[in-house]
């Protein structure tokens, strides 16, 4: 599905509203009553961003015109970490965000990311949607923050390559890779023997261009609509991890809506995040030809010998440690026994 410019504009702007019969004609002309800004990292060509462009029209129309949401995608409003402190403070009232990048202020909610640990989709819906997405919500709350029931789909991450092609666990010795701000996949990637550089997503592009790291991971969406393609070689299916975004709100903002609009601006971003994970799906079935037609090399890889090398460094051990019993308990209960 692509995004018109059309319905990019009907997304993104401002809406003159009219409000209920018995308030003033003022009032009326001054907007709806809560205008919240949505922030993301993402290019509006992505899923994420077509069906919130839908979500955010559904809401203004279910809502008749009393809550407004605008869209601003690509890093518009800063990189992911100044856009988590931005929405704590209030300066943003919604922003999507990998549970992965989310631990360096909820530690236990990148148990959803441990390394080899989802073998597939359904594997992952079934820990997502139950026990274990529900623990994550109750660790983000605590934060102050609301986690909407839904996490959307970001994908399974594959490594791409300017240098070589990875096949086994050994490939990935002294590899200068670019990896999210987040101590897992700082963690990982060490105890593969790589060379991680923590990097905000808004940088991937330039410092593969100017050679500052010679490899990254993402899904094959975010390869493909940030054209990773065009300063990276090869990509190899490693499947490492299994990437989300929770659909976070500053907990002031939400609950100033009154329970009626609350309940269906909840609604419509479930009911996004939902076609957003079909999208997602579609897309990474079309996705590997069109990159290739690009010109990325593609490579199977032998996912025993990442598996047996991570636990040979201790990394399960580890981040069962960190996580503690109920966390490790939970997730093993949908992936069976790691390390």
């Amino acid at each position: 599905m692509r995004l018109t410019r059309r319905t990019l504009l009907q997304a993104s702007a401002a809406a003159v509203v009219t409000a209920g019969v018995a308030a003033p004609f003022v009032a009326r002309a001054q907007g709806p009553e809560f205008s919240y800004k949505y922030a993301n990292n993402l290019p509006v060509t992505h899923p994420m961003n077509v069906r919130a462009g839908e979500m955010a029209q559904a809401i203004k129309a279910e809502t008749d015109g009393r809550v407004e949401i605008n869209i601003f995608p690509s890093n518009q409003l800063g990189g992911d970490t100044d856009m988590l402190s931005q929405l704590r403070s209030g300066g943003i009232e919604f922003f999507t965000l990998s549970p992965l990048i989310l631990s360096t202020l909820v530690p236990n909610a990148s148990v959803s990311g441990i390394g080899f640990a989802f073998p597939d989709y359904a594997s992952v819906w079934n820990a997502m949607d139950g026990k274990l997405g529900d623990y994550v919500r109750g660790q983000i709350a605590k934060a102050g923050i609301v986690a909407m029931d839904k996490i959307w789909d970001n994908g399974f991450r594959q490594i791409t390559t300017s240098t070589k092609p990875i096949v086994t666990a050994a490939d990935l010795k002294g590899l200068k890779i670019r990896v999210p701000v987040s101590p897992l996949w700082t963690s990982m990637f060490k105890a593969f023997g790589s060379a991680p550089a923590s990097l905000n997503f808004a940088e991937v592009y330039t410092a593969l261009q100017t050679g500052t790291v010679d490899a990254q991971e993402n899904p094959l969406a975010i390869i493909s609509t940030a054209k990773l393609y065009e300063v990276q070689k090869y990509c190899s299916l490693t499947n490492h991890m299994w990437d989300g975004f929770w659909f976070l709100a500053n907990r002031r903002a939400f609950q100033a809506l009154p329970e009626d609009l609350r309940a269906i601006v909840a609604k419509n971003i479930n009911a996004a995040g939902m076609k957003e994970r079909e999208d997602v799906a579609t897309m990474n079935a079309a996705l590997q030809k069109d990159l290739a037609a690009k010109g990325l090399a593609f490579n199977p890889t032998t996912p025993d010998s990442f598996r047996a090398e991570l636990a040979k460094a201790g990394f399960y051990a580890e981040w069962k440690s960190k996580y503690g019993d109920e966390a490790w308990s939970i997730l093993e209960s949908y992936t069976g026994k790691l390390g």
